[in-house]
């Protein structure tokens, strides 16, 4: 009871020193909080849309093989009208109806503008279901009742400003087909983005499956009394001997939908919680330095503590329960800023296109309970160090000793264990650069980075006495006696400084590699594009959906063109005549003229030839692996199709990252072999401009191609632009993540200057007395701070492009070969590091400069 006393008068005393380690405390538990409430709502909202559009029993098209990917034709799968009067004939079933439904179109409005999901989430069209009108309730005109009808959710009208009477146009692979308003329809639950057109059944059947006699889906309801699993066993039976059908209960049919967005939320979930990872390691640094300081500017007491009868262990306890009452403050706090930050969250996601309620905010026991245990965990282990250092003083040293002495015999062996660190992780680096295989390199990449990681963390007092020596000789030296006495203060406590600039190194060397990384992936990319792609123009959906028909008829009937190439996936089982079996084989089927718009080098053969009457090519790795040389004649069994015997006519080089591997085969084979309704639409096309026509035609089919906004023409330009967006998109997200890290390690300085300002509180008041001005000692403190900031920055800088370096020579073996370090960004960081260090240094600064002498010099 008295070590609690103890410790809770301390922790008082100094509530204001512990405020900004409970802020990094509060900030990490809150990234984890707040993306445990996230993804917990988001898996309620979904949780409620899947039982409300499920039936009792679904029946549907038989799914793909495990593996198989089924062809992109543009049209969904369906099942015979038949069905429905089978299954509606068993014994059980109170109704069944027929549903249609199909994610592969386009709604445009009248001003050829998408209405469509812009937030990833499908656009979906079909007919009006009563399992429809379990989810949704027509608030506005009527459901659609015959043909040129159609009904739209009000998410999507209020978005696009749509009203009932305007005119939608439906593009899909079977044709175009113009529609009006008749009615609005409001989803009873949240709507995570989704857009949903619905028709009359046979205009549904007609355009978006080709046939008035089919259906996607039969939903199914149980008669009173008759279970979901019974019903489904006696569906079924009726259906026995088919082996054509998918039949599930509203449970499976739930499941199997929350499987196929899981994949989806985990990425999102395990991400954040990566980054909040990071803040917690970086705030241990925060943590650690906030409790060494304390422990140093207590050593009296604690050894009048010891001289009184105070065992080590009841010492090492009141720090650690210091350590506690501040992990409890920070992570109730933590937790309750983890909600706001999701709803935060919520807000933004909806501003992106994907929509999710308050009312569906999910906050479950897991949630505080993660929250408090890792912030209490983390700090109490990050305070165990200092607590074990303060019980291990004697009585009369600490008696005889205001600071705590150094241990240099402790200082040599961390040293050596730091330096043994980073030379293992810098061999594991080389040996990742040296590696064969990407497989082969990525364990000693990961090693690398986090034994380097370590040993620059461990030997940081000695990073720092040299490093800070060569900034100050550049940055302080010019200030005169103020630059030099900040310098000697920066060096005063090697330890100290090592620890507050690693916090703000580890999350500068990640910024630092993954711009490297970027920058590489997009110079590598540019350099393919320029070496390879001889096509003036290429068009493809954003979205990954084939080009339809028309879209293409109308591409290729734009003027200023040498010609138009198509280009399809194929899914093939190829074999060698020595019987190596490949599944999945990486085929495209594609026009001979690819073979000028994409120059590839060929070890063997002609890749013209390839595009003959039942010829092929193959990729240099697959012909060494399989033993196929030019001449050879491979079995293709294509997906859905007819096998074939096809000639070798060119192994192609692997080098590169554009169909690096790839086989290619000609359309007028791949049709020889696979139906027509099982062909896959192009889901990219190329285009050659006449000698001097590129402008024209750029404009022609961009004119051409304005009805399908779907679509997207880029010449060469556009493409390099489009690829540095998307890896510039995906790293500002990256750097807004990190900041959390980095702000984290801001605080760390804020809290080392303030304490050493109070630990230095009687050197100050005699420095002051001596003529020291307080706007020179202000200026003292903020260069402390900036050559701290830097001394992080240009380690972590340099240790993140060594990282990165390594990385790139890992991606050089799938053929991003080109090394890009972007030194204005480093330099940018760089300076920006001394920005941060100077507003670090604002409240120590002001606070030293507030001091009165007499009480100074008095302090003991």
């Amino acid at each position: 009871m008295t070590i609690l006393k103890t410790s809770l008068r301390n922790f008082l005393a100094h509530k204001g020193r512990m405020a900004l380690s409970a802020v990094a405390v509060l900030l990490s538990v809150a990234f984890v909080s707040g993306t445990l409430v996230f993804t917990d709502t988001m898996n309620t909202t979904f949780d409620k849309i899947f039982a409300v559009t499920a039936s009792d029993v679904t029946v549907g098209p038989k799914d793909a093989p495990a593996g198989e990917s089924k062809p992109e034709t543009g049209k969904p799968d369906s099942l015979p009208a038949s069905v429905l009067e089978r299954v509606g004939a068993v014994h059980g079933v109170a109704s069944a109806e027929g549903g249609v439904s199909s994610q592969s179109v386009t709604v445009v409005d009248g001003h050829d503008k998408n209405v469509g999901a812009a937030s990833g989430a499908p656009t979906i069209a079909g007919n009006w279901t009563s399992t429809d009108a379990r989810s949704m309730k027509v608030t506005s005109g009527h459901r659609p009742t015959r043909s040129g009808q159609v009904m739209v959710d009000a998410d999507t009208a209020k978005k696009h400003h749509l009203a009932i009477g305007d005119t939608l146009r439906t593009i899909t692979a079977g044709g175009d087909f113009s529609a009006r308003i008749s009615g609005i329809a409001t989803f009873k639950v949240t709507n995570p983005g989704a857009a949903i057109v619905t028709f009359d059944t046979r205009s549904a059947q007609r355009e978006l499956l080709g046939s008035t006699d089919r259906f996607t889906s039969i939903n199914v309801t149980a008669a009173k009394g008759v279970s979901d699993a019974a019903l489904k066993r006696d569906v079924a039976k009726a259906l026995a001997g088919s082996g054509t059908y998918k039949i599930q209960t509203q449970k499976e049919a739930a499941d199997a939908n929350k499987k196929d967005i899981g994949s989806f939320l985990d990425v999102i979930k395990y991400a954040m919680l990566g980054f909040a990872g990071i803040a917690f390691l970086v705030g241990i640094f925060l943590i650690v330095n906030t409790f060494s300081m304390l422990v140093a500017q207590r050593t009296r007491e604690i050894g009048l503590m010891r001289a009184l009868g105070s065992s080590r262990k009841q010492i090492n306890r009141s720090v650690l329960t210091e350590a506690v009452l501040l992990g409890v403050v920070g992570s109730v706090a933590g937790v309750a800023a983890g909600v706001g930050l999701a709803v935060v969250l919520m807000k933004v996601m909806g501003a992106a296109g994907m929509d999710l309620s308050t009312q569906d905010l999910t906050v479950t026991w897991r949630t505080p309970v993660v929250g408090l245990v890792l912030g209490i965990v983390v700090t109490v282990v990050a305070a165990w160090i200092p607590a074990r250092r303060g019980g291990r003083i004697s009585p009369m040293a600490a008696l005889r000793d205001a600071g705590t002495p150094a241990d240099g015999r402790a200082g040599r062996v961390r040293g050596a264990i730091g330096l043994v660190l980073t030379l293992v992780g810098g061999l594991a680096l080389y040996a990742s650069t040296q590696a064969d295989g990407a497989g082969a390199a990525s364990p000693f990449l990961g090693l690398g980075i986090v034994a380097t990681l370590i040993g620059f963390v461990v030997i940081g007092p000695l990073l720092a006495g040299v490093v800070v020596r060569l900034l100050s000789a550049v940055v302080l030296r010019v200030f005169g006696p103020v630059g030099r006495m900040a310098e000697r203060n920066a060096l005063r406590n090697p330890r100290r400084t090592g620890a507050t600039g690693a916090a703000l190194m580890i999350g500068l060397a990640l910024v630092a590699c993954l711009s490297v990384v970027g920058s590489s992936m997009v110079a590598s990319a540019t350099d393919q594009l320029d070496r390879s792609v001889g096509a003036d123009f290429i068009v493809q959906s954003d979205t990954g959906q084939p080009i339809v028909p028309q879209a293409q008829a109308a591409l290729e009937k734009a003027p200023y063109l040498d010609h138009v190439t198509r280009y399809k996936s194929m899914d093939a089982t190829v074999i060698a005549p020595g019987g190596t079996v490949k599944k999945h084989a990486p085929l495209v089927a594609a026009d001979p003229s690819y073979a000028s718009d994409l120059r590839r080098d060929t070890k063997q053969g002609s890749l013209d030839a390839a595009y003959g009457k039942n010829a092929m090519s193959v990729g240099e790795k697959y012909a060494k692996a399989a033993h196929v040389k030019a001449g050879d004649t491979l079995t293709v069994a294509f997906a859905g199709g007819r096998t074939a015997h096809l000639r070798v006519a060119a192994v192609t080089s692997d080098d590169g990252v554009i169909d690096s591997g790839v086989m290619y085969t000609n359309i007028t084979t791949a049709r020889r072999y696979v139906p027509a309704d099982r062909m896959p639409g192009n889901m990219i096309m190329f285009a050659a401009a006449k000698d001097g026509k590129e402008k024209q035609a750029y404009t022609a089919l961009k004119h051409s191609l304005k009805p399908y906004p779907q679509y997207t023409v880029r010449d060469q330009t556009d493409y390099k632009k489009t690829l540095r967006d998307q890896i510039g998109q995906l790293l500002n997200l990256v750097y807004g993540l990190l900041a959390l890290a980095i702000v984290v390690a801001v605080l760390g300085v804020v809290n080392t200057l303030a304490l050493s300002v109070v630990e230095r509180t009687r050197e100050i008041g005699l420095m002051r007395a001596i003529g020291l001005s307080r706007r020179q000692l202000r200026r003292m403190i903020r260069l402390e701070s900036v050559v701290i900031a830097l001394f992080g920055a240009a380690v972590g800088l340099g240790l993140g492009m060594g990282w990165g370096t390594a990385a790139q020579k890992l991606l050089a073996l799938e053929g991003l070969d080109v090394l890009s370090i972007p030194w204005p960004t480093i330099a940018g960081v760089f300076v920006a590091s001394a920005f941060v260090g100077l507003l670090a240094a604002l409240f120590p600064a002001f606070r030293a400069g507030r001091m009165n002498v007499l009480n100074a010099i008095a302090t003991e």
